[in-house]
């Protein structure tokens, strides 16, 4: 009988097999060890596409067993990882950088990989600890969201302990050549006797070899006579998803807004002087170093009171037919980055001091150069300040950052004369340069915003009167 019935559960198919009660009357599961269990769901997966045959298959007993063991545990033995949600507005991006590789071991939200959008880079992190199996795509591939990126094999241990073993094992080698001479205590390699013996016949040649080199300049004139204009060389680039929505977004603004730029200079001699004072005290109490961009954007926000419309935007289809006007202030600052320029914002900018300021400006600009903006830090935002006098810049015209209705340019600070009471005094002055959009925005109203901003910052005790 019971041949029998091993016979007839042996004509079964495998999920067959796995699935009857005679499984469960099997040797006991401690029979059979992780390492057999794991050869055998290779052996498993072979079996049921039909690349083994029913000859070269591995005992009954111990299909049985490994077939039950393996549908406890495969079930969640890997996990894929896909491809994470980005943000509402973004579908897909492209895979910049793996960090870690087939066969690696990573730690429970360890960096995997790098996905490089239009708006910011995106980790991807490891949900639990394992060993990478297989990865689904390469670097340069366009993914999008809630594809499959890698197989990630749960548990395990990283591989520290094999990697201080292999030092011990290599140890051991130098003794076992030694027990070849048993005469020679200490004789010391071949290699190391022929080495001496090159070195004394190495200096012999050197006087006859460079007077047979010297009388030889052929190379350059060659290099002349083929190459007039020197060396003409060309790369190209692909750019990145950055970069194209950077171009896409200014090319859109131009071809929207009706832009316009209205010019002022200030004299920077009160800031600097109020700076000069009291930077030392400030970045001991806060640990903030007190710039110039705090000053200028609390002096917007409160120029803001007297020309609402800076603050507002056009909404609305066809090019807009509704004025939105706010009572909140979120400036958006434009920070420089090796892919491009980004510009993360300060929130209610209108309720933060000088320090707020100094300190949310400092945060933000340290997460754009680690690339750690996220798009909540940069989604927004009402008005702008460029400061390309950073650079150097003397004078510019900066561009709308749509739907926003005006940009403050400002400049590098510059000792010029100037007439003060009647008399050429040396200032330190400032070019000031305000874009907007004329569909909203009229010249009066932008002169007038921008004298509000010159008096602000020539006399920075305006600022706790208004």
């Amino acid at each position: 009988m019971a041949s029998s019935s091993r016979m007839a559960l042996r004509r079964l198919p495998l999920s067959a097999r796995i699935s009857s009660p005679a499984v469960l009357r099997t040797a006991p599961l401690k029979s059979v060890s992780q390492a057999s269990v794991r050869s055998y769901s290779r052996l498993s997966q072979a079996s049921n596409s039909g690349l083994l045959s029913a000859t070269s298959r591995k005992p009954q007993q111990f299909i049985e067993i490994a077939s039950f063991y393996n549908v406890q545990t495969r079930s969640y033995a890997d996990k894929i990882v896909k491809v994470p949600q980005m943000a509402e507005s973004i579908s897909e991006g492209t895979l910049k950088q793996w960090t870690k590789k087939v066969g690696d071991f990573v730690e429970q939200d360890e960096e995997i990989a790098t996905i490089e959008t239009d708006k910011i880079d995106v980790a991807v992190n490891a949900p639990e600890a394992g060993t990478i199996v297989e990865l689904f795509a390469q670097e340069e591939d366009t993914v999008v969201v809630g594809q499959d990126l890698l197989k990630l094999e749960l548990g395990g241990a990283p591989p520290e302990n094999a990697e201080k073993e292999a030092p011990a094992k290599e140890e051991p080698k130098a003794p076992a050549d030694s027990k070849q001479e048993p005469g020679s205590k200490a004789a010391p390699p071949k290699e190391e006797r022929e080495a001496p013996k090159e070195e004394k016949k190495a200096p012999a040649p050197p006087p006859s070899a460079p007077k047979k080199e010297e009388p030889k300049p052929a190379p350059p004139k060659q290099q002349s006579s083929n190459q007039p204009f020197g060396q003409r060389e060309e790369r190209r680039v692909k750019m990145n998803r950055m970069r194209l929505r950077i171009a896409e977004r200014l090319k859109q603004s131009q071809n929207t807004a009706a832009s316009l730029t209205t010019f002022n200079e200030v004299d920077m001699s009160a800031l600097m002087d109020m700076r000069k004072n009291y930077k030392d005290a400030v970045l001991k109490k806060t640990g903030v170093k007190l710039g110039f961009m705090s000053a200028f954007t609390h002096a917007c926000t409160l120029a803001m009171k007297d020309v609402p419309a800076v603050n507002a935007s056009i909404e609305g289809p066809n090019g807009g037919d509704t004025i939105v006007y706010r009572d909140y202030v979120d400036v958006s600052v434009a920070v420089a980055t090796e892919k491009g320029l980004v510009t993360p914002v300060v929130r209610n900018a209108e309720g933060l001091d000088f320090i707020g300021i100094e300190r949310a400006i400092a945060e933000l600009g340290q997460k754009a150069r680690d690339n750690k903006l996220t798009i909540e830090d940069m989604a927004g935002g009402t008005f702008t300040i460029s400061n390309g006098g950073v650079f150097g810049s003397l004078m510019g015209t900066p561009i709308i950052n749509l739907p926003q209705t005006a940009v403050l340019g400002l400049h590098a600070i510059k000792d010029r004369p100037v007439a003060i009471d009647g008399k050429v005094e040396i200032r330190p002055m400032m070019y000031l340069a305000l874009t907007y959009d004329h569909r909203l925005l009229d010249g009066r109203e932008a002169v007038t915003f921008l004298v509000k901003v010159k008096e602000y910052i020539e006399d920075p005790r305006r600022m706790l009167l208004a």
